[in-house]
Parts: structure tokens; sequence; C-alpha cells
């Protein structure tokens, strides 16, 4: 299978901060794959650069095989992009935005009959104004104008920010239509963790511009527990070890969160006399939460590289 992006060492600065730092992803065709990080973690910035809106420092990115600094007016019209928040000329109509869109296409690629279909799904009348659009319906005409041309490659940064639960549920059955279409690949940014759950196939997480995470979203949610040992006394810290990400007491108890827990976090467990120690199993939000909160010290990683499988 084929890779509708790569990227290779995408590096940016802002002054002396690194924003995204030396990040190499591939994402095959056909994937859903949930881009995740907190704020400030580089995110947009990375998406930015694979729309060649930013242009990196060091390294480079392709979308469907075309490089993203120089993307040509084919590969443009294969790929879709939603910004966050959804911008669109609050003075036109619905009609004149469809317009405006679609001289930009190709006649051949504009699928006129498509785009009717999903604002009557959403029951969006063509007259309506775009400043009298709720954020939810503004989303979902952004959504309808992005399918139009029929990509073939979705970037959706955030596209569910500030819409409420129905119409987020509406949104994303309407991506799921569209990569059960043959080929589409979509790549998606969000802070709803339970969105990326139920749709991502894969997921990377970008902490502080380093990719720390990329793997299907079952194997990182596998990966990570949270353990809860008791102690009868005092409770001591857990000692540093591989994988260990946080630690916290709470009353005569201590929470640890470990990568790939094994036996040998077990035996270091019975060395410090846990009276009962208990597996807690974690949704992505709370493997997520866990993850990227962590401690002051370095997040372990697997091998010493994301991890990826």
């Amino acid at each position: 299978m084929s890779d509708a992006i790569v990227i290779e060492g995408l590096t940016k600065y802002y002054g002396p901060r690194c924003v995204v730092n030396t990040v190499n992803l591939r994402v095959p065709a056909g994937c859903v794959y949930g881009f995740l990080g907190r704020n400030g973690a580089g995110k947009s910035t990375l998406v930015k650069m694979l729309m060649g809106m930013v242009q990196p420092d060091a390294g480079s990115s392709k979308l469907l095989g075309d490089d993203s600094s120089s993307l040509t007016p084919d590969t443009r019209a294969r790929v879709a992009y939603l910004a966050e928040g959804h911008p669109l000329y609050r003075w036109m109509t619905v009609a004149q935005a469809t317009r405006f869109t679609q001289a930009f296409y190709a006649p051949e690629r504009w699928h006129g009959r498509f785009l009717d279909e999903i604002l009557d799904h959403f029951r969006i009348s063509p007259k309506s104004k775009m400043g009298r659009l709720s954020n939810g319906q503004r989303a979902q005409v952004s959504l309808a104008l992005a399918l139009a041309p029929d990509p073939e490659l979705l970037v959706l940064d955030d596209p569910t920010l500030g819409l409420d639960t129905v119409v987020r549920r509406d949104f994303l059955e309407s991506m799921i239509h569209l990569i059960q279409r043959s080929g589409r690949t979509i790549f998606f940014s969000s802070h709803i963790l339970s969105d990326v759950e139920r749709v991502a196939d894969r997921i990377g997480i970008l902490v502080d511009g380093v990719l720390r995470v990329d793997c299907p979203t079952d194997t990182f949610k596998a990966a990570l527990r949270r353990v809860v040992l008791e102690f009868s006394g005092s409770v001591p810290r857990f000692p540093d070890c591989e994988g260990l990400v946080s630690q916290r007491q709470i009353g005569n108890r201590l929470e640890i969160v470990v990568v790939n827990y094994g036996e040998v976090h077990r035996e270091l467990a019975e060395q410090l006399g846990a009276i009962h120690v208990e597996e807690v199993e974690m949704n992505l939000e709370d493997a997520f939460i866990s993850y990227t909160r962590g401690e002051t010290r370095p997040l372990p990683s697997f091998d010493r590289e994301p991890l990826r499988c």
C-alpha cells in the first residue's frame, strides 16, 4: 500500500523555540490518522507545513507523492483542507460560497450533486447566509465544500472544535462515509479524544514538538497501564525504571502509569511491599492524558523511538 503522506525530518523554529522537532511519519493510503497533542505541542504548525502554508526550517513532507512546498494544481485538487474554526466569508450565502469554491476546480472534478446531498442531509438551505449560520452549520458547509471535489486526501485541523455532541456525531459519520469509498485517506487533529478513538485507525502524539507515538490506536491503549499499589504503612516512591511515565500518592495507595507493564514492574512492586496490586485498563483519553501529563522528567519512548507498528 502506498503512503498518502510522507514526512521526513520536518523541523520548524519560531525564534529560539523549536515547535516541530525532526518529525518522521508515514500515513498509508486509506488510513484514518488521528494527530494528537496538547495545546502548543506543534500540531497546527505541522499541518500548515503539510499544506505548504508554512515553510519548514529543515526536512520535507509530501502529499500524494508531491512535495508540500510546491504542490501542483493537480495535487491540490486531490487534497481537501479544513482549517480550525472553518473560516468562510460571512457575507456570502451558501450558494455563493459554493460557486466561489467551485471556480478553483476543473469541471470534471466538481460533484455538485454530492454537495447538494450533504447540504440536504444537514438541512442547510443554499440561500442561507454564512453569517447567520451556527458554528456547527458552518462546519457542515465547510465539510460539504471540501468533499465536493471528491478528494483522495482530507486534512482536518481540529474540525469538531466548538461543536455540540449531536453535530460532532453527524460530522464524524460523514467522515466515515467518505473513507469507506476506496482509497480515501483522512489526517486530522482533534482535542476530542472520544472522537479520535471512534474513527482513527492509527494515532500520532506530538509532545513539545517531538513525535512520541505513531501506532494503531488499540496498540497505544494496550501499551499503557495504570497500576494501583496499596500499602499498609507509609507509601514509598516507585523506583525509576524502563517505561515509568508518572506516579502519584493517593492516601495509602501509589498510582503509577507504565508503558509495557511487565514482570520487572511486578517484581519492583513486590519488593516495595505492596499488599495489593491492581492493573487498570484505560480508554484513549485517559491514556493520552496520563502519557502527556507525566512528570518533569523525560517521557519514556519505545526502544528510543516513537511507538510504531
